[in-house]
This record gives structure tokens, sequence and C-alpha cells, in this order.
């Protein structure tokens, strides 16, 4: 996966059409540069370059903005999870290719995934997960955890997707860990210590039927 940052947009100053998605763009710039606390909309005015009135025609205050800086990192990261679970083939694989994407995505814009989570604690539903229909990442991933030929209850899957989520947020948090530095030596690099720990895991399996 490409890395995200490439994606934020042009740096240069804002003349013209999309204004409340320039200023998007220049508080993802200043996230990335300056972390959250350097957020102010007369800050991201500044970056955009527009009056400090402007933003106030789109964003009410500075916790609109970060609701919609999050959003867009939401989507994004639902977008490449989806374009993950479409490639593979594997049942086993998919999973496991979806949880390394979502890590990677955490590990390259560590500001942004940041944000994402602090704007979303206080909502009824994680983005990601209240898209709705069948081709989300969330919806992916819920399909990739049903078995052939069993059916489980809407608990065991959603407790499979709940183990598969924090066990890819976790690993996000930790994997800059020095202690796994020689696991990365030995396996190739960072991606491969990744995916070997995911598939390690195997706590997002919904349990077996007896």
């Amino acid at each position: 996966m490409a890395s995200q940052a490439q994606k934020v947009g042009d740096p240069r100053p804002y003349h013209h059409g999309d204004l409340r998605r320039a200023l998007v763009l220049a508080a993802r710039r200043l996230l990335e540069r300056e972390g959250v606390a350097a957020l102010s909309l007369r800050a991201v005015a500044r970056e955009a370059g527009v009056s400090p009135a402007a933003p106030y025609h789109h964003f009410k205050d500075k916790s609109e903005l970060l609701d919609a800086v999050a959003d867009e990192g939401w989507f994004e990261l639902d977008n490449a999870l989806a374009e993950v679970a479409a490639r593979a083939t594997d049942e086993d694989d998919r999973l496991t290719e979806v949880l390394l994407a979502y890590v990677l995505f955490a590990r390259e814009q560590p500001a942004l995934y940041r944000l994402m989570y602090d704007v979303a604690r206080n909502r009824k539903a994680l983005p990601m997960m209240a898209h709705g229909g069948d081709e989300t990442a969330y919806s992916r991933v819920r399909a990739s955890l049903q078995v052939r030929g069993e059916r489980y209850t809407d608990v065991d899957v959603d407790l499979a997707i709940a183990a598969a989520w924090c066990a890819a947020h976790g690993l996000a948090e930790m994997a800059g860990f020095r202690q796994f530095d020689h696991l990365k030596t030995d396996l190739g690099g960072e991606r491969a210590f990744l995916a070997a720990v995911l598939r390690r895991m195997g706590l997002y399996r919904p349990p077996p039927r007896g």
C-alpha cells in the first residue's frame, strides 16, 4: 500500500475551488508536521492561504474540523482495506492481508490514526462499521470470518471481528517497540514481521461448534 501521506494534497496556498476540501487538506498537513495541538481554525486558514474568517463558512469550531479530518481518515482506511480484501482469494490470507493493511495505515500515519480514534470514542458506532452495505471493509472482514458449511450466531461473528480489530490495533500500537527489531531482521523486514504476528494470533476466528 502506498504511503497515505502522499495523498494529503497540494501544499500550495488555496486559490479557488472547494474551500472545505482545501481546509481539510491544510489541517492534515499541519497534523502531520506539528500534531493535533497545532490544529486551530486560524492556523488551518493560514496554512490554506485564506482569511481567518473563511473556515467558519464550513466549520463552526475546531471540533467540527477535527471530525472532518477524522472522517476522511476512516474513509481512506475503509477503501484501503476493501481494496486488499477484494484482491485476496484465500479466506485465511484475506483476513491477514486486511488486518496487515490496517496496521500499515496506522504505522504510516500515526497522528491521523490517533485523531480518528480520539474523535470516534464518543460516537455510537465507528465510521468503518456504520457505513453499511456489502462493499465496506467491515462487511468484507465479517464475510471472511464465516466458515463454509457452518452457521455462527451474530454474537459469535461480532466477537470475532472485535478480536480481530483489537489484535490489529494492539499490533499497530506496539509494532515500533525496539524489542521486536531482531524479529524484523530475522523475518526480512517490518511487513513480514507484522504478517507473521497476525497469522499467529488466531484470536479472531469464531469458536468451533461442538
